[in-house]
């Protein structure tokens, strides 16, 4: 059984994550350890003792980010109308998305080496996109007939096709026209 960290090592764990994910989201998984280490306010040998190898950073990265993502549904559903929060949560899931992408040399490899990864990072963000709709569908605002998966794989693709061309604004304005589509037509439908 792992015991969990003091509060300090916690935090300095914590920037470790928020500040590789930057990096690896600019300048991919070959970003420099030491400039992250540096830039999280650690010495390389305090990254070294958590991540031993490049990659378990990157998953350690990937994990954390999937999990703030997962977070985020009912934090956002706390703060906004349900329609809201799930166009809120879908800007998430973009800059999630390019966090990916600055991991993809390094990602697949982990991904296919370690089990229940893939599905675990699926299911999780399926249930927060779940809840999502559920909310909205609940509060009128959504369609009722939205499958929750087809949902996640447009704001998937639409990401794709944004991180191709490099533009993240492009994104947010596919996901303006995707949301158009998931408003019903007239209330209550």
């Amino acid at each position: 059984m792992t015991r969990p960290l003091r509060a300090d090592a916690q935090a300095n764990h914590d920037r470790l994550l928020e500040v590789a994910a930057s990096a690896f989201a600019r300048e991919g998984t070959n970003a420099s350890l030491k400039a992250i280490a540096a830039e999280a306010g650690v010495g390389i040998g305090t990254l070294y003792r958590r991540f031993p190898a490049r990659e378990d950073l990157v998953e350690a990265v990937y994990r954390s980010e999937t999990e703030r993502l997962s977070l985020a549904a009912g934090r956002l559903l706390e703060e906004q109308e349900p329609r809201e929060a799930l166009r809120s949560w879908m800007e998430q899931f973009v800059d999630y998305m390019l966090t990916k992408q600055g991991m993809s040399d390094a990602l697949p490899v982990i991904l296919a080496t370690r089990d229940g990864l893939r599905a675990h990072s699926r299911e999780v963000l399926e249930e927060a996109v779940s809840h999502l709709v559920t909310a909205g569908r609940q509060a009128g605002d959504l369609r009722g007939d939205l499958d929750p998966s087809d949902v996640l794989m447009a704001v998937g693709g639409i990401t794709l096709i944004a991180g191709h061309e490099g533009q993240r604004e492009l994104a947010s304005r596919l996901i303006d026209l995707l949301f158009e589509g998931l408003v019903p037509l007239t209330p209550g439908s």
